[in-house]
């Protein structure tokens, strides 16, 4: 079993479940695996940014690697940039959606692709060996101060036709995203609003963002705005508000995407991918139109994997991970606001666009002191099946240890809400128990 990495990377409080040593082994590790690796390392705006990119740039040269270090920019964009300079490895220093407090170590391929599991593995597996070059042949360490020009470039190019006119609020997470997504909206002659882009990282995913996407609810229709798009602190994730101030989530983001791709005839396969959360309600819309729904792991790596495999170019998430084969390599939440602000250069409203309805989903998150005692616990086994059985296939019941967190999540889904109010308190009853 690993130690370190989960199911987004290594991830834990900065300075006390991911330190510096830490951070500068998985660095280390890169050059035990390739020998002279070019490593592109990026972060978001946390505080402890700083101290683990640098601790990662001195694992990579002390073991003779190279470091370009493109500072500040969203997850995607070290994905993108990792393949531009033609690196071994893109790392991104961040804990995406977590409390300022957490930080988090995710490692890309040379291809831009986030690493398989058993890829991670053998990082881990080196972090005891060390691997320590002599002089000369020591690595260098670089700073790249055009990095984001490059990737606003790339991303202004997936919207050629442009989103002139189109009034825009942006909930910017006080993270990654603060420079990048006001610019490149700017540039395709958006009319922006912008909110919450400090760059100090005390506030980031703080009240804001696609976790709290309150404020920005309020602020489109305050400001009568067409659209209002709220990042997570990587800006790997994106939740969309419509003109009326209702929340569009990742369920709906890839309804929208596809069924547009279906009409223009660009959806291969007819298919698109979600996960083991995808609303009912979706799959069943998305049936109407012809296209199949394919459910993956929790986890936009194993979308991504699904979606390579079975030739989708859209997936995703209900948590706002939005992947585009077509045009990235992992989930980017700047891009996917992108392409759904494209669909409303027609005229057309978003809360036009949105023929679904939705089962009604219960989610609940439980802290708990250790989840895989809870999820090993035989007598939650067979409430779960319990439940299961009660919904007689008119539902789902889906109980989960969060790859990132202490804590289980739980979900149950069906047409009748207090049903599923009543299942779902019942099995965090049942975890509260166990602990």
């Amino acid at each position: 079993m690993r130690r370190y990495f989960g199911t987004d990377g290594i991830r834990g409080v900065a300075n006390q479940d991911l330190t510096a040593d830490i951070a500068y082994k998985c660095g280390n590790a890169l050059t035990v695996l390739k020998k002279y690796p070019t490593v592109v390392i990026g972060r978001d705006t946390r505080l402890s940014g700083d101290m683990l990119a640098l601790s990662v740039a001195s694992g990579v040269t002390a073991g003779g690697g190279n470091v370009l270090d493109v500072g500040i920019l969203p997850t995607a964009a070290i994905a993108y940039l990792t393949k531009y300079f033609g690196a071994s490895y893109g790392v991104v220093i961040s804990a995406s959606h977590n409390p300022p407090e957490y930080n988090g170590i995710k490692v890309f391929g040379s291809d831009g692709y986030k690493l398989l599991e058993d890829d991670e593995s053998a990082i881990e597996e080196c972090f005891t060996k060390g691997n320590y070059i002599a002089h000369p042949y020591l690595g260098k360490y670089k700073k790249i101060e055009y990095g984001s020009d490059i990737y606003v470039d790339y991303l202004r190019k997936t919207c050629p036709e442009g989103l002139n006119g189109l009034k825009v609020v942006l909930d910017c997470c006080n993270g990654a995203a603060y420079e990048v997504a006001p610019q490149v909206f700017k540039e395709l002659g958006a009319d922006v609003r912008v909110y919450n882009s400090e760059s100090t990282g005390l506030r980031i995913n703080v009240g804001c963002g696609s976790l709290h996407p309150e404020g920005l609810a309020k602020k489109v229709v305050e400001k009568e705005c067409d659209i209002g798009f709220a990042f997570d602190g990587d800006s790997d994730r994106l939740l969309t508000i419509d003109e009326n101030g209702n929340q569009i989530n990742g369920d709906q983001i890839i309804y929208l995407v596809a069924t547009d791709l279906m009409n223009k005839g660009k959806l291969k396969e007819n298919l698109a991918v979600g996960t083991h959360h995808t609303n009912m309600g979706i799959q069943k819309a998305l049936e109407e139109k012809g296209v199949k729904l394919l459910r993956a792991d929790i986890g936009d790596k194993y979308v991504m994997e699904l979606m390579l495999k079975k030739g989708a170019v859209i997936g995703g998430e209900q948590s706002g991970h939005i992947i585009m084969t077509e045009y990235a390599t992992t989930g980017d939440g700047i891009l996917a606001a992108i392409q759904v602000a494209r669909l409303l250069m027609n005229g057309k409203k978003l809360s036009e666009c949105l023929d679904v309805k939705l089962f009604p989903q219960v989610n609940i998150n439980v802290a708990v002191k250790d989840k895989i005692r809870v999820m090993n616990n035989e007598e939650l086994a067979e409430f779960i099946d319990y439940c299961r059985d009660e919904l007689k296939n008119k539902g789902r019941v889906l109980v989960r240890a969060s790859g990132t967190e202490p804590r289980i999540r739980v979900m149950v889904e069906c047409e009748d809400i207090t049903l599923a109010e009543t299942l779902a308190n019942q099995i965090v009853e049942k975890v509260n128990k166990i602990g």
